[in-house]
């Protein structure tokens, strides 16, 4: 908060003449700032600053706690008062005071009672300059006591008559809420007829048969002891008139009946209030509320007025139906006559309350804190009002002040303490008393006499960024007793600020309401009185506007068009602009065809939708600025189009308004050629340093025929315009008239210093030289000035020639320099240049790394470390350590051969590192050097290590020569890379059939001297496979393959059956190896790389069975997609279910041709060849008629009489126990090729398919007679699901007869050497 001046003045009656001369020459008081830090440093009497209410209700079951707190400093002790007398807390163990604090803490949770505290309190805080006091606090336990027992006799009313049931809740503290509810704890319904009066009884203005019930409950809740008081029930019964009649009908004679009174309707009658007139006192600010209940038949409706006035708006409601009138916040005027009108059909009733609003006390001005330094003047002024109206009492420090000590500064005139040449002893605290009848108002207000010297409480060096042409606000809050007077300076020995450029505020802030970029700088404020000077700097930045040199344009733009809007922003180059676009005010639309670039925004595709005023903004931390153009979204243009062209050059350029640093240039537009011009571009040429040349000055809008262009001095300048619209760039204008501007002090200096040695005794200094465009003058030269850093040396200089270097000799070697360079003309020098760093020239290092260990790690890797060398030896800028290594020698071979050295570098100060692809089992020297930019230092000296062995590389070749029946020769030669010392030779070898299984794998080893074997005792005609590798003590290396086939039996001997074939078992090898049969068991072998092939097809109307062969990893996936023959549409794809290698396309259209292909699942672009194929013509009524067919009936019958015949005569032949015909000669005569294969001839026995593992004889054939067995017939189309060419019904079902045999090439078409059945013979015809 800043220092406020607070002057008082009053007009007063000529009785009190002096005190107003008193009061119209007195003094400003001071505010006391709130600052933390001040606060903490400076005295300060007690002020209470959080207390209990004065009227305090507590619960008796819990303890209490009545709050005093205050600060001050130094901080204030507390006591308190008890009905007027001194409350010793230290002498009731059931009263505690918190720390630091004056809140009271009284325990009745243990044993205390509420009853015995009750009471009026006072707490008073103090310290060395004063006491405040709090209100009086009368402490009161709340009260919930119990119904008093009453006998309830009970109600018997006519239907019709009113009713008040009365409540009467026990007195307590605070006032019970009142309710009405039954037995089931339900609220009792209440309407215009029935409800609850302010007093808490309950209403009828008429009852009805259904208000009969026994269980009319009041309820009071204390709110304070949360809890809930009921009354006995009330019993209510209504009686009709006809039950009426029922009842004394017995006793009364007809005419009595007939003459009992029926329900009579009533005119209104008040229920309350009762009589004509009542009166209500109500008091200032409370809430006002009346109340007015008729009794009536039909039910009156109550009406409210204010007698002479109106009710006062926005402060009046109507409650429980309109019965009660409910004013918030009451003030005098709101006293009067307010009338309540009972109206029914039958008349109405009324009733005038006259209300008088009395009030409490309240402030008008209440007494503040007033903070003076000695001998000055000051008032406390305390007024209040109310009615009646308030008496005013003062006291000081708790005492009233007619008894408190004298204080010669003080006088007392009613409600103003008035102080004259005060003293640090004054400071005290006075409290203001204001009471009547209604009640009393107390404030606590200290004068705080203080002599403390200027404070400054701005920040030191804040700093203050505007915006040029914006005003300026520099804040110097500040305090001080006396106050201060506050002065400004700019910069540390300007002058003092005055005049009308600068506005000085109260409270120190220096205004300048047109900061120009001269404002820029640091500013003083200089804040003094009698007891001191204190002073505070703060900087003034000016930051450039933010301008929009390019703006958005109107832009008429035809539908599904192509529109951009440019905004091209100027900016501070210390501020950060963001840039917002708008359409219509609000954000861009959710559309990608929206596009926001740097500085322009484009929309694609544009429609109508478009349509709007688009807007540009853009915001930095001290700115902001926009500009909006307009988008007409237009239909295409009627034919013929107009024809666009560029605009035609710009002509009559003209000069005016020449001023050393800027010129006015204004031209007229050529020709639009029917395309609106955007923008010009403004060129100039120098044609006193590039005669010739034209280079970019600016561009404007469109709309712009003049620019006031900025110059540069020491040119010759002429310019010419260019326009520009959506087609193009015109032709430049004719050029202007030539403007030589004056010549000036160079505005800047070169760039791109640096500082570099080229050799150990000297310093280049370089840079970019200036243009002439930038020398501003004649005679351009430059100052060139160096010093060696971290000495006290004075800048040398030397003034050069218009170059770009200069060379500094005798410089030590590699120590940094101070540079900077200067350019000057004939009329000056530059501004002050920055200072760069550079260094003398570099040498070659002068030590080498030590202590350099090797630490290898395998036979391939090595780790080698070294200690740094100092850094002053490196003489340069370190570019790390190079280590050179090189092998010495092979430990596996004798041979020498020619020394390569292998260089590792690694940047900075590293002083480790990894040297990896070392050769196993070798010998290797390296070295340490260090390096800068000269170059390297010396070796350290040749470090010797070796590797361990390895494992080797593959044999560098494998020959399989000599192939005869049961034998083949292998060659080989020892690896190129023996890694070590070689151990032995291992060979792999096993026979591979022709369905790609491999037998047993046979391992031999061999000793490392041995380069060729030959082995014996093979198979002849059989593939073998062969796996070849060395080995070392490490381990094997990689091995090499080969395959070879033995020659084939030209004798004529049987071959053996698939698969059979011969294998080895491991043995010593001697001079030969020895060989002895053994029965291998092949296993199947993976296909180099997978294939489907053999896809075949067989189609019908509207399906197809597609059927493969698959060679690859088990389990595989398959998919089938197809698609129309021709068609550019995708690929249409059906999985298959399981590992089956057949598919049956559905829903095919006749009579069309299809394409289709087989792929697998997991492998990338794995897939069959193209197979085509055609569906038949639709031919349904064929089908449907062939059951009806003669010739078909007799086929079927004939058939079924065959089967019947065979069937008899099997059953004969079995009884006699013959054989077939068939079977005696497949037994006489028994085909080796075809009997099951044993184990005890060497072949291959049964085998276990791996997907179906149903067992399946190799050598199995169907019998001569075609007739399938019936071990076989049992199989089901799962047990031969791969590579089987069968024809399938629609659904799927196998059709055909099974051969018994796996084929390598499937069966052309759908033709079969089986004898055809009935089932086939009926699928010809379709």
């Amino acid at each position: 908060m800043q220092p406020e001046v607070m002057m008082k003045k009053k007009c007063i009656s000529a009785r009190k003449a002096s005190l107003v001369l008193f009061l119209c020459q007195m003094i400003s008081a001071l505010d006391v700032p709130l600052d933390s830090k001040l606060l903490e440093e400076l005295s300060q009497p007690p002020t209470i600053t959080q207390q209990s209410p004065k009227d305090y209700i507590v619960d008796p079951r819990e303890n209490i706690v009545i709050q005093c707190e205050a600060k001050g400093k130094p901080p204030p002790s507390f006591s308190w008062t008890r009905n007027g007398t001194h409350f010793d807390i230290d002498k009731d163990a059931q009263v505690t005071m918190k720390p630091n604090s004056g809140t009271l803490v009284i325990n009745i949770m243990n044993g205390g009672k509420a009853e015995a505290y009750e009471g009026v309190y006072q707490c008073t805080a103090r310290n060395e300059r004063g006491a405040a006091i709090s209100n009086n606090i009368v402490i009161r336990p709340s009260r919930s006591p119990l119904w008093t027992k009453e006998k309830l006799e009970p109600n018997q009313v006519r239907e019709g008559d009113s009713l008040v049931l009365h409540c009467r809740p026990p007195v307590g503290l605070p006032p019970p809420i009142i309710f009405w509810m039954d037995n089931a704890f339900q609220r009792l319904p209440q309407s215009e007829r029935v409800s609850q009066g302010l007093n808490g009884d309950l209403y009828f203005s008429n009852v009805q048969p259904e208000d009969t019930r026994e269980d009319y409950i009041c309820y009071a809740r204390f709110n304070h002891t949360q809890t809930i008081q009921q009354k006995q029930p009330i019993s209510v019964k209504v009686f009709s008139m006809d039950s009426l009649n029922d009842t004394i009908a017995a006793n009364l004679s007809d005419t009595d009946i007939y003459g009992a009174r029926p329900v009579t309707e009533r005119q209104p009658v008040l229920l309350t209030p009762t009589g004509s007139t009542s009166t209500k006192v109500e008091l200032r600010g409370n809430v006002l509320l009346l109340e007015c209940i008729a009794a009536g038949l039909p039910t009156p409706v109550i009406r409210w007025i204010k007698e002479g006035g109106e009710l006062p708006a926005n402060r009046t409601f109507f409650e429980n139906f309109k019965k009660t009138l409910k004013i918030i916040d009451v003030s005098e005027a709101d006293s009067g006559n307010y009338k309540c009108i009972a109206r029914n059909t039958l008349g109405s009733a009324h009733h005038v309350i006259s209300v008088t609003v009395k009030a409490a006390p309240y402030w008008i001005t209440a007494p503040r804190n007033l903070v003076l330094s000695p001998g000055e003047d000051g008032t406390l002024i305390c007024r209040a009002n109310g009615n009646p109206k308030p008496s005013i009492s003062w006291l000081a420090n708790g005492v009233p002040i007619a008894i408190a000590p004298e204080d010669p500064s003080r006088k007392v005139d009613g409600d103003t303490i008035i102080f004259s040449h005060v003293q640090e002893r004054s400071s005290a605290v006075y409290q203001c008393n204001a009471s009547n009848e209604y009640g009393y108002l107390l404030a606590n207000a200290f004068v705080n006499v203080l002599a403390e010297p200027p404070r400054i409480l701005t920040p030191a060096n804040k700093l203050y960024q505007v915006i040029a042409d914006s005003p300026a606000l520099l804040d110097c809050a500040y305090f001080g007793s006396p106050k201060p007077e506050i002065e400004w300076f700019k910069g540390v020995k300007g002058s003092i600020l005055r005049g009308s450029e600068y506005i000085f505020h109260d409270n120190g802030t220096l205004e300048i309401p047109v900061a120009q970029k001269d404002s820029t700088g640091a500013y003083t404020c200089v804040a003094r009185n009698k007891l001191g000077k204190t002073q505070n700097e703060v900087q003034l930045e000016i930051k450039d506007p933010t301008v929009i040199i390019k703006q958005p344009e109107y832009k008429v733009i035809q539908r599904y068009g192509q529109v951009s809007f440019e905004c091209i922003i100027k900016h501070d180059s210390t501020l950060l602009p963001t840039v917002l676009w708008l359409k219509d005010n609000d954000e861009l639309p959710d559309d990608e065809r929206f596009l926001v670039g740097k500085d322009n925004l484009t929309i694609m595709n544009v429609t109508d939708k478009d349509d709007g005023t688009y807007t540009c903004i853009v915001n930095t931390t001290l700115d902001s600025v926009s500009a909006s153009a307009v988008l007409t979204v237009v239909a295409a243009p009627p034919t013929p189009a107009i024809i666009y062209a560029r605009p035609n050059p710009p002509f009559d350029l003209e000069l005016t308004g020449q001023l050393e640093r800027s010129v006015e240039l204004s031209w007229i537009p050529g020709d639009e050629n029917n395309s609106p011009i955007t923008n010009f571009v403004i060129e100039y040429e120098d044609g006193l340093h590039e005669p010739g040349v034209w280079h970019y000055q600016t561009e404007v809008p469109g709309t712009q025929t003049t620019v006031q262009l900025k110059l540069s001095p020491y040119v010759n300048y002429s310019f010419r315009v260019i326009a520009v619209n959506e087609i193009g760039r015109s032709q430049p204008s004719e050029p202007s008239e030539q403007y030589l501007t004056k010549s000036a002090n160079p505005d800047e200096n070169p760039s791109n210093v640096q500082g570099i040695g080229s050799e150990p005794d000297n310093l280049v200094i370089t840079w970019e030289s200036l243009t002439g465009f930038q020398s501003n003058g004649p005679g351009l030269q430059y100052k060139v000035s160096w010093r060696q850093k971290d000495v006290d040396d004075e800048w040398t200089s030397v003034i050069v020639a218009n170059v770009s270097k200069y060379i500094v000799s005798g410089t030590p070697t590699f120590v940094p320099y101070e540079i900077k360079v200067q350019a000057l003309n004939d009329l000056g020098y530059a501004p002050e240049p920055s200072e760069v760093i550079g260094h003398s020239g570099e040498d070659l290092p002068m030590v080498a790394p030590g202590n350099v260990q090797v630490h290898v790690i395998n036979s391939t890797l090595a780790k080698v470390h070294w200690d740094p060398v100092p850094l002053k030896t490196v003489r340069g800028h370190l570019q790390g350590y190079k280590v050179y290594y090189w092998k010495v020698q092979s430990l596996s071979r004798r041979s020498r051969r020619h020394i390569e050295k292998k260089i590792l570098t690694f940047r900075g100060n590293k002083t480790f590192g990894m040297l990896p692809g070392l050769e196993p089992y070798s010998t290797y020297k390296l070295n340490v050097r260090v390096a800068n930019g000269k170059g390297e230092g010396p070796a350290s000296p040749d470090k010797v290590f070796r590797t361990p062995e390895g494992v080797p590389s593959s044999p560098s070749f494998l020959k399989i020569t000599n192939p005869t029946l049961d034998s083949l020769t292998l060659e080989w030669g020892s690896p190129t890379h023996p890694n070590g010392v070689l151990t032995s030779y291992i060979l792999k070898f096993q026979p591979i059939n022709n369905t790609h299984e491999l037998g047993p794998l046979v391992e031999i080893r061999i000793p490392a001297n041995e380069s060729s074997l030959i082995l014996k005792n093979l198979n002849y005609s059989t593939r073998y496979k062969f796996y070849f590798n060395a080995q070392t003590s490490v381990g094997s290396g990689n091995q090499i393959t080969e395959e070879a086939v033995t020659i084939m039996d030209e004798a004529g001997i049987l071959h053996p059956a698939v698969g059979a074939g011969k294998g080895y078992s491991e043995t010593l090898f001697a001079t030969s190896p020895v060989m002895h049969t053994v029965r291998p068991t092949f296993y199947k072998v993976q296909p180099l790389y997978p294939r489907i092939r053999n896809v075949t097809t067989a189609a019908a109307e509207t399906y197809a069975n597609i059927s493969w062969e698959y060679e690859g990893p088990d389990h595989a996936h398959f998919y089938v997609e197809y698609g129309i023959a021709g068609s550019k549409e995708d690929w249409k794809k059906e999985i298959v279910n399981g590992s089956r290698s057949f598919f049956v396309l559905k829903g095919l259209t006749p009579g069309t041709t299809y394409k289709v292909r087989v792929g697998a699942e997991g492998l990338s672009g794995f897939r069959s060849s193209e197979d085509v194929f055609e569906t038949g013509p639709a031919m349904a009524s064929r089908q449907v008629d062939i059951a009806t067919q003669g010739w078909f009936i007799g086929l079927m019958c004939a058939v079924a009489l065959l089967i019947l015949i065979l069937l008899i005569v099997c059953f004969i032949r079995r009884n006699k126990g013959g054989k077939y015909p068939v079977k005696e000669k497949e037994d006489a005569h028994a085909d080796p090729e075809i009997q099951p294969m044993k184990e005890d001839d060497g072949t291959f026995g049964e085998y276990s398919d791996a997907e179906d593992h149903k067992p399946l004889k190799k050598g199995s054939r169907t019998p001569s007679d075609r007739t399938v067995k019936k071990e076989d017939s049992d199989d089901s189309l799962v047990d031969y699901g791969e590579g089987v060419n069968g024809q399938f019904n629609e659904d799927g079902s196998f059709i055909g007869q099974y051969s018994g045999k796996k084929e390598k090439e499937p069966a052309e078409g759908n033709e079969s050497s089986e004898a055809p059945s009935p089932v086939n013979a009926m699928n010809s015809f379709v």
